[in-house]
């Protein structure tokens, strides 16, 4: 019979309440340890497929919508700026998303250690579901600008976005089995790759159904008020079936239980204080279990408590404030940082490879807005989606860190030769270079930059660290679009050459930091086939409780010959 003092609330066919299923145990230590031993074993099945299918939404919504608003930028500048819609505008458009991004990866991965996972998991995706449909509702008026409320929208946007990339990497990780926890992870990440493809069947589908209005617009100047409607509703349809995906999954993420992890080490830390924070070893069972303590003597009569400390800004900050904890936060945060700023150095050779292969822009309206929709499909489908599922089926046995490693090897020396040897290059030669960077890419680290933060720190600073790992990326990505973009027709005009002249340089850029990225790579820790407790206990010094559940264990007492009982250790 369970005991109503220790159920929660939540649970769904996606998320099981593992807590809720030893609730009748009295003892917390040993609920604990049945509990995780119950998530870290549990065998691969359809649970763990709707786990992937609900964390993931979120990734296909945020792929979908980025890659959507590319394309849909191509549509709007038609009924605006008749094709010729302002560089800067673009980019703040396509930027003001990131720097939404930004703010929501470090805000909701601080409140997910705060207040818990469950409280606010849902909340991120509720966000991107009403803006995706409040940017269909932006128009032109006189006393409003149009590119003003659209970019609020996607800031907005970016905020929802931001937030589930901590919160789904977490959750996902902490109800995951022990032995298939990267690949769990992987493919929630290579759902955007899904939503990539999705936007893009979606452009496709929409530039077929207004084709007679398209059509006859041989240039831009030719889309009169048919072709401008038409464009006008298209990208509109197009962002807001954004919203879509994120309705499927939204009672999901609703109706989660509290993360087991976080109930088991943060809640009951702080609710059950009084009753566990008495639970105490000798610190000579403790020498056994924790090298860290290694300079208190064996024969030492001090008590060491099992608890990590209470979770706080000021603890943060000694805990990381440590190089042999705070070199991992600099290694996930680093790596995912250059990572991201070469990650968009591809998209500026997107032009010539369309070109390559057969789908370069022309000046009609109908076969620009179809060559760019079929195009970009080829390339996702030849290069990124590979790369993501190559990850997911190996990231378990070759592990994290060496796939990482020879990822940004690999890119070192293919953007040196696109850099290098960038004259010298056929169209189909940069093309075959290109696919095989979206390859490493993702079978790389793409993947496993977003993989090892969900797993490398303790829980009550789990969703915080990996929040300010991942908002570094989109950091550098930021930098990337904004700074080192504008560089490929550095003094192009003035020095009377052709336009992008600069981009060799940029290539040559880009792999300087992903050399970079090799050496902070050496800084994160291998995780594969370790539990999230065993990572801890081996890369963060801390305590398992649950290792102690079952120790009985004597102290003796100044005052008298008493002793003090511990379950003993199965």
């Amino acid at each position: 019979m369970q005991d109503s003092q220790h159920i929660t609330e939540g649970g769904n066919a996606a998320f099981h309440n593992y807590v809720n299923d030893f609730a009748h145990i009295e003892d917390p230590l040993e609920r604990r340890r049945l509990a995780l031993e119950k998530i870290d074993n549990a065998k691969f099945g359809w649970a763990q497929i709707r786990t992937i299918l609900v964390a993931g939404v979120g990734f296909l919504t945020d792929s979908y919508d980025i890659f959507a608003i590319n394309l849909g930028i191509a549509m709007m500048s038609y009924v605006y700026w008749q094709d010729k819609m302002p560089a800067s505008t673009a980019t703040l458009l396509k930027v003001s998303t990131s720097v939404g991004t930004v703010i929501g990866q470090v805000g909701f991965g601080t409140i997910a250690d705060i207040v818990g996972r469950k409280k606010i998991y849902g909340l991120e995706l509720i966000i991107m579901i009403v803006m995706s449909v409040l940017q269909t509702t932006t128009g032109e008026s006189r006393a409003i600008n149009f590119v003003a409320v659209l970019t609020f929208y996607r800031i907005v946007m970016g905020i929802g976005i931001g937030g589930d990339y901590p919160l789904s990497s977490i959750i996902t990780s902490e109800f995951a089995t022990t032995k298939w926890r990267g690949a769990i992870m992987g493919a929630v990440f290579a759902n955007q790759a899904w939503g990539q493809i999705a936007a893009g069947i979606v452009a496709l589908v929409c530039v077929a159904a207004y084709k007679d209005q398209l059509i006859g617009a041989e240039t831009a100047e030719m889309c009169g008020p048919d072709c401008m409607k038409a464009c006008d509703q298209m990208w509109r349809i197009l962002v807001g079936l954004g919203a879509v995906p994120g309705l499927a999954g939204l009672y999901f993420r609703l109706t989660i239980p509290e993360s087991p992890r976080y109930t088991l080490d943060v809640e009951t830390n702080a609710a059950q204080a009084s009753e566990d924070i008495e639970k105490f070893v000798t610190s000579s069972t403790l020498l056994e279990k924790n090298s860290s303590h290694s300079h208190i003597s064996p024969n030492s009569q001090e008590t060491l408590m099992v608890q990590p400390p209470k979770a706080s800004f000021k603890d943060f900050c000694r805990h990381f404030g440590q190089w042999r904890y705070g070199k991992i936060l600099l290694g996930t945060a680093g790596s995912w940082f250059m990572l991201d700023v070469a990650f968009y150095g591809l998209s500026l050779n997107t032009a010539v490879i369309l070109q390559a292969i057969g789908y370069a822009g022309s000046e009609n309206v109908y076969k620009k807005l179809y060559n760019s929709a079929v195009g970009n499909l080829i390339l996702i489908c030849a290069g990124s989606l590979p790369g993501y599922w190559v990850s997911v089926f190996t990231v378990d046995t070759i592990g994290r860190k060496p796939i990482q490693l020879f990822g940004f090897f690999i890119l070192t020396v293919l953007f040196c030769i696109i850099g290098f040897a960038y004259d010298k290059l056929s169209d189909k030669g940069l093309l075959g270079l290109y696919i095989v960077c979206q390859f490493f890419q993702n079978f790389g680290p793409n993947v496993t930059t977003f993989i090892v933060p969900g797993e490398c720190f303790p829980t009550r600073y789990r969703s915080t660290a990996h929040g300010i790992s991942a908002a570094s990326g989109k950091i550098g990505a930021i930098i990337a679009q904004t700074a080192l973009g504008t560089l490929i027709n550095h003094n192009c005009a003035r020095d009377g050459k052709k336009a992008n002249c600069w981009l060799p340089h940029v290539m040559e850029i880009f792999a300087l930091f992903m050399l970079l990225g090799i050496f902070l790579t050496l800084l994160i820790p291998e995780t594969k086939r370790m539990t999230l407790e065993d990572i801890s206990e081996k890369y963060h010094d801390e305590v398992d409780p649950s290792k102690f559940g079952h120790i009985m264990v004597t102290h003796e007492s100044s005052s008298a010959g008493s002793t003090s009982k511990l379950p003993e250790e199965s």
